[in-house]
């Protein structure tokens, strides 16, 4: 051995990059290469066609071809990825059962326990009661119930025990009893929250109101009538500035107009003789408290009619009417059946239950107490 290195035999001066890379070629610096070629390129567009030689040279490199796998792959995947979510939710994703676990096997229910399906990864959305109970093919007519009976029987003992003191008195459940008239109709017809018809229906209530007290009860038909005019000539004007398809315009402009004319036509209370209205409101109260009692339709209907006479009767006996007051008292009860028995119509949900079936009662019977106490009395 010699301290001298090895010199001569047929590896002297091997370059393993000489025989991949020529020191001809311009685009690659290596050993015995002269740098001053590669500034040639200076300046030049970047070409495919110049370049598609170096990258063919260049595939064979494992870090490069490992990098270039990863990001191969990377972008695959990325697509698989984002492709089942592209699709409608109906869609099942088709990779889901590849990487979940396979599902247990469901429990059976118990005997008398509700039996529930399998779960989904879009979830159901929530129905409400009149939903299902048109699913389940139930009738649209669902009655309020004792609930609301109750509040519209102590709303109508309001207006029969504060109208004999004063007109100002009677003022405070009678706006009570339009504010909620006007937010039950709309809801009744599914519209809400509408701000603006219940705002405007109820702006014409109180306007009616003002009128009535200003005119005072010999011009009381003008006083509510004008009112009820330029009301329904507001609503209009409202629903003809909206934005909004012309069935959804026509639908909201009658529900304007109603739910206007009902509060309006509430003012009659404070219009009619305050002994009809001590006998009209407590016969609407005894009749909605009788119709709530578990008792078949046709069996209710008469149970109340009967007890809005007998109402009507002994409310008349400490007042003016008299035994007249049983004629009273039976067309109040009526009108209130008639409003009782739309606010159960097509499904009505509990919010329905207690707006409109509590005030359409007393309001459906306003017109008939003004104008029958008025010709009794």
């Amino acid at each position: 051995m010699t301290d001298q290195p090895y010199q001569g035999g047929p590896y002297e001066g091997y370059d393993p990059y000489q025989q991949q890379w020529p020191t001809q070629d311009p685009h690659h610096g290596g050993p015995g290469h002269d740098p001053e070629p590669t500034q040639q390129w200076q300046g030049q567009t970047w070409e495919t066609q110049t370049h598609a030689p170096v990258q063919a040279e260049t595939a064979y490199l494992p870090g490069q071809q490992q990098q270039q796998g990863h990001q191969h792959y990377q972008q695959q995947y990325q697509q698989q990825y984002e492709q089942p979510y592209q699709q409608p939710q109906q869609h099942a994703d088709p990779y889901a059962g590849a990487y979940a676990p396979a599902p247990a096997p469901a429990a059976e229910p118990a005997e008398g326990e509700p039996s529930y399906g399998p779960a989904t990864v879009a979830g159901n959305t929530r129905i409400t009661d009149a939903q299902r109970a048109r699913l389940e093919g139930r009738s649209p007519i669902i009655e309020p119930g004792m609930q609301p009976a109750l509040l519209t029987a102590v709303l109508g003992l309001l207006l029969a025990a504060t109208a004999p003191i004063a007109s100002y008195a009677l003022v405070v459940p009678l706006v009570l009893l339009q504010a909620v008239t006007a937010a039950g109709w709309f809801r009744l017809n599914g519209m809400w929250p509408a701000r603006q018809g219940i705002a405007l229906a109820f702006a014409g209530a109180l306007t009616a109101d003002v009128a009535v007290l200003a005119a005072g009860r010999d011009h009381t038909l003008v006083a509510i009538l004008g009112p009820l005019g330029l009301w329904v000539l507001l609503s209009l004007v409202l629903q003809l500035r909206s934005h909004a398809s012309p069935d959804e315009r026509m639908y909201g402009l009658m529900a304007t107009v109603t739910s206007a004319a009902l509060a309006v036509l509430a003012t009659g209370y404070l219009a009619a003789d305050p002994h009809a209205v001590s006998v009209g409101a407590a016969a609407v109260a005894v009749a909605v408290l009788a119709r709530a009692l578990p008792l078949p339709t046709p069996a209710s209907v008469v149970v109340a009619l009967l007890a809005a006479a007998g109402a009507g009767i002994a409310a008349g006996s400490m007042t003016d009417f008299g035994t007249k007051g049983a004629l009273l008292g039976a067309a109040a009860g009526a009108c209130a059946l008639i409003g009782h028995r739309v606010a159960a119509y097509d499904y009505p949900s509990r919010f329905v239950h207690f707006t409109a079936g509590v005030a359409l009662p007393l309001s459906a019977a306003a017109p008939v107490v003004w104008v029958l106490g008025r010709a009794l009395g």
